[in-house]
């Protein structure tokens, strides 16, 4: 089925509406061509001695630097021998990528012990006979040796995410408030409470609980160097802070402060520029450190330059494009405006060329287009969008 409907993609596929169609019709199409063709492509020419006049060359591409690749957080745990067989053989051949998972919240579930290495837990027997696999704790988070090593085996090219992310459902452990803020201090906090907190400033945060604002920097920073000294050159790229344009954005991150009041909840001052700081002379040059956000506007623009400009080095600026609701791919099925800017090549291309001025590598780092319904339909929707979306981006 879908097959059908990725052969189906490269015509005006009945399953989009005609109104998709008038936003992607021939002439756009023509013209992400032109710049594929502009921007992708080059001649070359080849000189071949030795073979008799008439002979028949083939050449064929082996290879590519250009990066594709998806994460590797299902990594054993499919449930079935043959599952995780087709899922590995994706590396190395569909995938010269993967990501590898270091959300601090599952990697590091008791402070102090980092889920390097596996664990019984992490086997594939363990997943085998999981009868609810989802509802575990370290679901789509295995252990992250076991994935390296199997990705170096595959010459694949690794990118570990991420260092830093403020994110409490995600990535944020619990046990940084319950284990290192004192009890006078968390005393204090939850007799604010949000509005409370909200009133002070960040001086006066940082003033209040002044034991739990140390602790947090040098946890942060520890989490940082421990990974950086870990791997070295072993991950190939990293996003050493995720999702903190939002942060910038509304001037939460002031240079000098001790707490950020991040929209996340209390996190260190200046944070992104801190991890980048700390992370910065400690992984070899040819490790690539990258910045990460789905706030794809002049904001996210800006965060990067003003951290370029206090000395961070970031090489590379992620960019994320998740369609998880799927009524959001119908309506762009049907020619609808969606709040994400992909609806027009257009848009997507003036998203790029802002992004473009920070003078920095994009990487297309998360991307989910869903199916709606997963039923035929739903499959060639998504194929199109797929098809559509990526030319546009590659483009």
């Amino acid at each position: 089925m879908l097959a059908a409907a990725l052969a189906l993609a490269q015509e005006q596929n009945p399953a989009m509406s005609d109104a998709y169609w008038k936003l992607w019709n021939p002439e756009v199409q023509r013209e992400i061509d032109r710049r594929i063709d502009q921007n992708r492509k080059a001649d070359a020419a080849l000189t071949l001695t030795g073979l008799p006049a008439g002979a028949e060359v083939k050449v064929e591409q082996i290879s590519h630097a250009f990066i594709f690749g998806a994460h590797i957080f299902n990594f054993k745990q499919l449930g079935t021998a043959e599952r995780n067989r087709k899922y590995e053989e994706l590396y190395g051949t569909l995938f010269n990528s993967a990501t590898i998972a270091f959300y601090w919240k599952k990697f590091e579930l008791e402070p102090g012990k980092p889920r390097f290495e596996a664990e019984e837990r992490d086997t594939a027997a363990y997943w085998d006979a999981c009868k609810d696999p989802k509802n575990e704790i370290h679901w789509r988070r295995p252990a992250a040796e076991p994935a390296v090593a199997f990705c170096e085996s595959k010459g694949i090219r690794l990118h570990g995410h991420p260092i830093i992310w403020g994110n409490r459902k995600w990535h944020h452990p619990e046990w940084l408030f319950e284990t290192f803020c004192p009890a006078d201090e968390k005393e204090k906090i939850l007799k604010l409470g949000k509005e409370g907190l909200a009133k002070l400033t960040p001086a006066q945060i940082a003033e209040l609980i002044p034991v739990y604002t140390r602790e947090m920097k040098r946890l942060f920073e520890k989490r940082a160097v421990e990974l950086a000294q870990r791997y070295q050159g072993r991950i190939h790229s990293w996003d050493v802070v995720n999702e903190s344009a939002t942060d910038f954005s509304r001037g939460l991150m002031v240079p000098g402060d001790a707490i950020c009041k991040s929209h996340y909840g209390l996190m260190p001052g200046d944070y992104t520029w801190q991890a980048f700081q700390t992370v910065g002379p400690l992984f070899p040059k040819n490790v690539k450190l990258n910045i990460n956000d789905y706030l794809n506007n002049e904001a996210y623009t800006r965060q990067v330059n003003d951290l370029r400009a206090r000395g961070c080095r970031i090489d590379i600026m992620g960019t994320q494009m998740h369609l998880f609701n799927p009524q959001d791919c119908l309506k762009l099925a049907d020619g609808q405006t969606i709040s994400k800017p992909v609806n027009t090549p257009q848009q997507i291309w003036d998203t790029m060329d802002t992004l473009a001025k920070a003078g920095l590598p994009l990487h297309l780092s998360e991307i989910t287009i869903t199916s709606p319904n997963n039923d035929a339909r739903g499959q060639q929707i998504q194929a199109v969008l797929t098809r559509n979306l990526y030319r546009t981006w590659f483009s």
